[in-house]
């Protein structure tokens, strides 16, 4: 039995500040329409549709031209809503993250590549993809391919995970503030921990916080952002998340004009901006 939640917003507010050209959001989802690409069996929660369109009116609302599409736990492995977003959204400005298994051989994921695909994603936290135990085995195949691996775990799995993840061949990249809650402890927490010993030895990680918050404003995720933008500020990325999946409850959906504000408060300085939302990503998913 999957569980219902709402959708994205249908209005977004404008930020009070202007994010640079070129502004990516590095972590955002299509789902559906479902007659064309129908949801697996395996999901954890049945989503409303999130069209391209209604992504793109949220992006011009805040100022964002680029985008890197994540593979949903929803579609499992099945990457085709994935691929054929940035299909729709263009090369020049869409990279897709796919979600595989060790049945997709180098061909099969040179096949993605030429679609826009650059990266590998392992949800321990929504299931229904690539089991933990082929994380090592897969980080040599993406090496090959010159392809990260994007983690989405819950803290106590980054503890457990951080020798792994530590002597992974390839680029990792590191979700949602590594799963930590700032109501289990945030920077003081095991997780946290690893997550900055991970970007002190060259990980990415992406501010996405209202995940980790205990509700809107968001205002208690600040110390972590700062202290992960302090720790590799040439290696933060930022996303939006939208349309916000696995919530509960309309109330519960951020305003991603409100996230761009908070971005704002995070990194103040014009160099943090332009690093974080232009140039960091651009290094990372090959603008």
């Amino acid at each position: 039995m999957t569980r219902p939640c709402p959708g994205a917003r249908a209005v977004t507010s404008t930020p009070n500040w202007q994010p640079p050209a070129n502004s990516t959001d590095c972590h955002m989802h299509i789902f559906g329409p479902y007659d064309r690409y129908p949801l697996s069996p395996g999901r954890g929660y049945t989503p409303p549709e999130a069209s391209i369109q209604a992504y793109q009116a949220m992006c011009t609302a805040i100022g964002l031209r680029r985008t890197i599409v994540v593979q949903p736990s929803i579609y499992g492995t099945d990457n085709a809503v994935t691929l054929d977003a940035v299909a729709a959204l263009g090369h020049d400005r869409a990279r897709a993250v796919v979600v595989v298994d060790d049945s997709f051989d180098l061909e099969a994921l040179r096949a993605m590549g030429a679609q826009g695909a650059c990266g590998v994603r392992f949800n321990a936290v929504s299931g229904n993809g690539t089991p933990l135990e082929q994380l090592e085995a897969l980080g040599e195949r993406l090496a090959s391919l010159g392809w990260h691996l994007q983690l989405y775990a819950h803290a106590a799995e980054m503890v457990a995970l951080e020798p792994v993840l530590a002597r992974l061949p390839c680029p990792l990249v590191i979700d949602h503030m590594g799963g930590v809650k700032t109501a289990e402890g945030g920077l003081g927490n095991p997780g946290f921990k690893a997550l900055l010993r991970l970007l002190d030895g060259g990980a990415w990680a992406k501010l996405c916080g209202y995940r980790s918050s205990t509700g809107h404003p968001y205002a208690d995720v600040r110390s972590m952002a700062e202290a992960m933008i302090a720790a590799a500020p040439d290696r933060c990325l930022w996303g939006t998340d939208w349309p916000h999946p696995s919530l509960l409850t309309p109330e519960e959906v951020p305003d991603d004009g409100h996230l761009m504000d908070l971005l704002g408060e995070w990194a103040p300085a014009e160099a943090q901006r332009q690093a974080i939302l232009v140039d960091n990503p651009a290094r990372l998913y090959g603008f």
